[in-house]
């Protein structure tokens, strides 16, 4: 694939949707990561949840729940990690051969296409899903860091070390959990980047559909209204 005749498909209305497109992944984790105190996200209340988790597992004994719990989360991102490696191959597949892809966007769209303008939006949403394995990888990976601290956590809770290693635990935790979302909201736009084949305009349509769903999930959700002690019944 020639990526420099591919851009000759292409115009300014293309790179403005792209460039809204990342502007919006972008803004979303930075303000998901740092919300106003007015207003935390649900990735921020449930880190503190996860610190208190830590702080009763001290005196829990035994600590068979707290294992399993961080089993369930470990499969979790190994389970996410390999669907984004399945959905990758199958648009590595795509790209190979976009000529049936081709046929249906021109249908969709009334608009013809070069099989290389095709195969570089399918890039986008290629690059989402590469940066979702990451982040599962890396969750995984810190969860796993996070159960060998809980594993050195000494079973007699006046220990000194009982709670400094507990807390550190609960950060790892968190640190995992922030990793585990952010591959999610990477699966989320690539599936946004998909409606590129339908155009820029489809694609800004896209963005923001992908963008409202996100932060309604974070600050504006029942389960938001339940975590802060609320009725959330009216919401999804």
């Amino acid at each position: 694939m020639n990526l420099l005749n591919a851009t000759h498909g292409l115009d300014w209305l293309d790179a403005f949707a792209v460039a809204v497109f990342f502007a919006t992944w972008l803004w979303l984790g930075w303000r998901i990561g740092h919300p106003s105190a007015a207003r935390p996200s649900v990735t921020v209340l449930m880190s503190a949840y996860r610190l208190q988790w830590m702080e009763v597992m001290v005196t829990r004994q035994p600590r068979i729940f707290d294992s399993q719990i961080m089993m369930s989360l470990r499969q979790s991102t190994s389970f996410f990690a390999s669907t984004c490696l399945l959905a990758m191959g199958g648009l590595l597949a795509m790209i190979g051969n976009v000529d049936l892809l081709g046929g249906i966007a021109m249908r969709l769209t009334s608009l013809e296409a070069s099989a290389a303008v095709l195969q570089t939006k399918l890039l986008l949403s290629l690059f989402m899903l590469g940066n979702a394995f990451l982040k599962f990888v890396w969750s995984n990976r810190v969860f796993g860091y996070c159960s060998v601290v809980m594993g050195a956590v000494p079973d007699d809770p006046d220990n000194p070390q009982s709670m400094p290693l507990a807390l550190k635990a609960g950060k790892l935790n968190g640190r995992a959990a922030m990793n585990f979302n952010a591959g999610l909201r990477s699966m989320y736009f690539a599936l946004c980047a998909l409606a590129w084949l339908g155009g820029a305009l489809v694609l800004l349509v896209g963005v923001a559909v992908t963008a409202w769903v996100v932060w309604s999930r974070e600050f504006s959700s029942a389960s938001r209204e339940i975590i802060l002690g609320r009725d959330g019944d009216t919401k999804s």
